[in-house]
């Protein structure tokens, strides 16, 4: 909540406490009863003022003190049963000047209506403590209609707290290493010098290779103490070779070098990180040997300011794809799609609201009977300027930013109004598969979303799926476990995509809530002439079926394909032999009765 709005709230309470009419002349033994009423009229609201973070106090003109709060007497030391009857004025640094707190009051001049600060942030010199608050003044106001005694708010906002909530939030949960928001907040900044200065900047972004295979094997609690290992070995080597490193989310490094003026100084520093990693970490006696992939990206050779981050993500990505511990700096070159991907990004917002963005379906069949069994749900995007924008363009953007989320919510949302327009004319429904992000799933409401939609839709749970490869459904075992575990109560299906390309085993699968499975297309292309391939897709629908899953083939391209994979036992099949995506009102045809 907005402290303004909670002081604010606080004065007029306070104001209100005070408004109560006593009779006009005031004995001495009155006026005694009067104070002791108003105080209990304030003690009455204590446990509301005392709620307040801040410091508040209530003084009268003689600055004698009507009331305080559990807040305010922590702050000045006092004992909470023996509080002064006269508020101490400590001296404060204002403007370079040390001056009593007592001189400020009088000078400053009071807005009749609201809460100010005063002169900015102030020093308050306190039982020997230097403290930097910002000081908030109410006007005077009288304690009661009759009564000529005056009083005022006074609320020394305690700046540490915002500067401790700011340097917390700006570290990684896990390493205490500068995070991926303390990253954007320092790149202008870096940019500004490097201007000043002329020099050159390196940005190298990198991951250790195969940490969600090796999480799944060692277990979540050690695979962290990897990271916090690698985090501590990062900062030693950046104190020495004076480069900043921030740990941005998950498994990703990224190094800001500087002060480094040739490619080879920085190779070098990468080789003397890679080499220290081999050796760095040992479980029960025994050396991991790990390493990492690394994309560099250089300022001003490759790239500008704008895309000095992304580009490194870019090179990173190329390393990976080129084998464990492979170093690559990014070129020009590199990007063969020809798209502003700064324009993409910003003209996806306005791209949902305009419905640019379309769902295409892909039907998928039985193996035996050939009848449409489900559908998958493929996003499209149509761009004014563009036109279609292939999705392997577009969705890495949207996980990279965390638009996904937003795209993720238009998809449920899409899907199930689909199937009610279904329902409605009468058409034959199919459950329809929608693909699940890690963004998504890291969200703490996104089943809460998910339940919503089908409420308000009254759609069944059973006419969608949600798809999860099985790289991602290792980034976090627990929280995905407990996510689809909560779908599935829903009655939502869990589909394993893209089984076979990554490095999960059946035994990790005990550990997902998936009920079917899908082979990816990159095990069946060659099915019709590799006996290894045909063994080990063979292999792969029996350990499925043993376990009580269904299974999925996905990139059937031919009948010869259909009928070996129908042989072999595959449940169901999709991919071009049945058909391409297409957009709903062809894929309808599919569901006429």
């Amino acid at each position: 909540m907005d402290n303004n709005i909670i002081f604010g709230s606080a004065a007029a309470l306070i104001a209100a406490s005070v408004s109560w009419g006593v009779c006009k002349s005031l004995t001495k033994k009155k006026q005694t009863l009067y104070e002791n009423f108003i105080k209990e009229r304030l003690s009455a609201h204590s446990e509301i003022l005392d709620i307040i973070d801040d410091n508040l106090v209530i003084l009268d003109e003689n600055s004698e003190i009507a009331y305080i709060n559990n807040a305010m007497k922590s702050f000045l030391g006092f004992d909470k049963k023996d509080i002064p009857k006269q508020f101490p004025m400590p001296e404060v640094v204002e403007n370079n000047f040390k001056v009593s707190l007592e001189n400020i009051l009088e000078k400053i001049k009071i807005n009749p209506y609201k809460f100010i600060i005063n002169h900015g942030e102030l020093i308050l010199f306190i039982n020997n403590r230097k403290v930097p608050i910002q000081l908030y003044i109410s006007q005077y106001f009288n304690m009661d209609i009759n009564s000529k005694r005056k009083v005022r708010i006074l609320i020394f906002k305690d700046n540490r707290k915002d500067k401790e909530k700011e340097q917390f939030a700006h570290k990684h949960k896990l390493t205490k290493l500068p995070n991926h928001l303390k990253l954007q907040k320092d790149l202008q900044s870096t940019f500004v010098k490097l201007h000043l200065n002329d020099r050159r900047l390196a940005v190298v972004s990198m991951e250790i290779d195969e940490f969600s295979s090796l999480r799944s094997i060692i277990g979540y609690e050690k695979a962290n103490d990897i990271l916090i290992t690698f985090a501590t070995h990062l900062n030693t080597m950046a104190k020495e070779f004076s480069f900043v490193v921030y740990h941005t989310i998950h498994n990703t490094f990224i190094l800001f070098m500087d002060s480094i003026n040739n490619e080879t100084d920085i190779y070098s520093v990468i080789n003397l990180i890679q080499d220290k990693l081999r050796s760095l970490y040992k479980m029960e006696n025994s050396i991991l040997h790990l390493t990492t992939s690394v994309g560099i990206a250089l300022y001003p050779d490759n790239s500008t300011t704008g895309e000095l981050l992304n580009n490194s993500y870019k090179a990173l990505n190329q390393a990976q794809k080129k084998g464990n511990g492979w170093v690559e700096m990014y070129k020009k070159t590199d990007t063969s799609h020809g798209y502003d991907e700064l324009k993409l990004y910003n003209d996806m917002h306005l791209g949902l609201q305009k419905n640019e963005f379309e769902i295409y379906y892909q039907p998928i069949v039985s193996s035996q009977t050939r009848k449409i069994v489900s559908a998958e749900a493929l996003i499209r995007w149509k761009h004014p300027e563009y036109g279609m924008v292939r999705p392997d363009i577009f969705i890495p953007i949207m996980e990279k930013t965390g638009f996904i989320i937003k795209l993720g919510r238009y998809l449920i949302s899409e899907v199930l109004k689909q199937q009610k327009r279904w329902e409605l004319f009468k058409f034959n429904q199919v459950p329809v598969s929608i693909n699940l992000s890690l963004a998504e799933l890291e969200k703490d409401n996104f089943v809460r979303i998910v339940e919503s939609e089908l409420q308000n839709n009254k759609v069944s749970a059973e006419l969608i799926k949600y798809e999860i490869t099985e790289g991602l459904a290792m980034e976090n075992e627990e929280r995905t476990y407990n996510q689809l575990s909560e779908l599935r109560k829903l009655g939502v299906n869990i589909l394993l995509d893209d089984f076979g390309t990554g490095y999960t085993s059946f035994s990790y699968i005990k550990k997902i809530p998936a009920n079917i499975i899908k082979i990816d297309r990159s095990l069946v292309i060659n099915i019709l002439t590799s006996s290894k391939d045909q063994g080990i897709t063979k292999a792969i629908i029996d350990l499925a079926h043993s376990i009580g899953m269904k299974v999925v083939v996905e990139g059937v391209e031919d009948e010869h394909m259909f009928n070996k994979l129908r042989d072999m036992g595959a449940d169901y099949i999709q991919g071009y032999y049945i058909s391409k995506p297409i957009p709903v009102f062809e894929f309808q045809e599919f569901l006429r009765p």
